[in-house]
């Protein structure tokens, strides 16, 4: 988000700090109260932490680069931790002045302007604690926020010192000096609080609140498991990791669009929230195909796992896969895959028979268009027989290893996808078997049926 807004509140802020530091020294200085003077130097702190929060808001609005992948927000928090040291300084010399006067008995005069000046700085304490905590709401802002912290104790500093100048006009000598030591204890608890909280984010502490939130908008998902979330806060903006299972079986496609409804849940839970999400295979709660088929592909050198085939007998059932592994793997090491793969099945309760057939990895095969008008009229004849109409598309493929044929055919929009399958696998039968003596080898025949 832009910092032109956070810019100007920060600029507010500068302006108003700096018309304090004027009234409450000035009128400190000439009638000898050091109250005022002490709250005069905190509002002169309240200048330097303001531009400090002007130079953070600027470098933290900066996008990330190759050095910063995750922004320059936390800029803002050590803007704020800065704030802290300056309020903790400004603390300390208030006391040493209270203790000083209380010792030595100083005294001043209250003069009608004094609790004018008050009332101004009360005024404008109030107006920019609100200015503050807007922008820090609207900007989701850390730097905006602490300072509103500290503003908001300028204001209780400013009713202590009205109280302590008070009591001083009615005659209680002591009640400046008093005054000032208030303000000093509401000094260290803004700058405690301020260093706390912002060490925390600077430590990488985890949101509970925001963590809850977002947990709770992945689990109201259907068909997700959450096994992992890591948040992180910078500046106000939240940085998520989360891992989830998905079924193995699931195209790659699919765990996406599962991942997309991930980060958009969170993204409704903590608006503008960069969320990165992990998909891993889930081994619980998914049939025994998909099962089977997350055992086999955990393996590293298993590269596919396909026409797995589950047999039952009544409470058992044995089950049979294919296996494809690079061509040139030694068929030991094959063999010790296929082992393992057979073993973490058995471990299941319904399975006591695990047949695995090992294949090789198809290289890619140079071909060209077959030059065979014969087999292409005999095929498409052959086609139209058995289907009642000739072929939408065939095309024949020239390989090394023989002749490629791929070919389009109709069936009825009603039938079922596996009758569709049924005539498909027997017509590429038929094709085969139908191969005149001293034609080319025909390799391999794919049947794609339509409606």
């Amino acid at each position: 988000m832009t910092p032109c807004g956070q810019t100007q509140t920060a600029l507010v802020s500068i302006g108003a700090a700096v018309l304090l530091v004027v009234l409450k020294l000035g009128t400190g200085i000439v009638t000898g109260s050091l109250a005022l003077v002490s709250a005069g130097i905190e509002s002169s702190g309240d200048v330097i932490a303001a531009v400090l929060t002007l130079l953070a808001v600027r470098l933290g609005g900066q996008p990330p680069d190759r050095e910063h992948p995750y922004g320059h927000r936390r800029a803002e928090n050590l803007a704020a931790l800065g704030e802290a040291a300056i309020l903790t300084g400004g603390g300390v010399y208030v006391v040493i002045e209270a203790i000083d006067r209380l010792g030595s008995g100083g005294d001043f005069d209250p003069r009608w302007y004094v609790f004018a000046v008050i009332g101004i700085a009360l005024a404008v304490d109030i107006s920019r604690t609100v200015v503050s905590l807007r922008g820090a709401k609207e900007f989701r802002s850390a730097a905006l926020r602490s300072n509103a912290f500290h503003f908001a104790g300028d204001m209780a500093g400013s009713f202590a010192v009205l109280i302590g100048v008070a009591a001083v006009a009615l005659g209680f000598q002591q009640g400046d000096a008093i005054a000032s030591l208030v303000v000093a204890a509401i000094i260290f608890a803004a700058a405690a609080r301020l260093i706390y909280e912002n060490s925390r984010v600077l430590m990488d502490t985890s949101p509970a609140e925001a963590q809850a939130t977002a947990e709770a908008a992945i689990r109201a998902l259907e068909d997700v498991e959450l096994r992992q979330l890591r948040l992180r806060e910078s500046g106000g903006h939240y940085f998520a990791d989360a891992t989830i299972g998905a079924a193995p079986d699931q195209a790659l496609v699919a765990s996406h669009r599962v991942a997309d409804r991930v980060e958009a849940a969170v993204r409704r839970a903590l608006p503008d929230a960069d969320v990165v999400v992990h998909v891993e295979p889930l081994h619980e709660g998914i049939d025994l195909r998909a099962r089977a088929l997350a055992i086999a592909l955990a393996e590293p050198a298993v590269h596919e796992a396909h026409d797995i085939a589950i047999y039952r007998r009544g409470e058992r059932c044995s089950v049979s896969m294919h296996l494809k592994l690079d061509a040139e793997t030694p068929l030991a090491a094959a063999h010790e895959v296929a082992e393992r793969i057979e073993a973490a099945l058995r471990r299941d309760a319904d399975v006591d028979d695990v047949q695995t057939h090992l294949e090789p990895l198809e290289e890619p095969f140079a071909a060209t268009v077959a030059d065979d008008d014969a087999a292409r009229e005999r095929i498409a004849a052959l086609v139209e027989e058995r289907t009642g109409a000739p072929p939408r598309r065939l095309k024949l493929l020239a390989t090394e290893l023989g002749l490629v044929v791929f070919v389009d055919v109709v069936a009825s929009p009603e039938a079922t996808l596996e009758a569709a399958h049924d005539m498909a696998r027997r017509l590429e039968q038929e094709i085969r078997r139908r191969r005149p003596d001293g034609s080319p080898r025909i390799v391999d025949v794919v049947v794609h049926t339509e409606p």
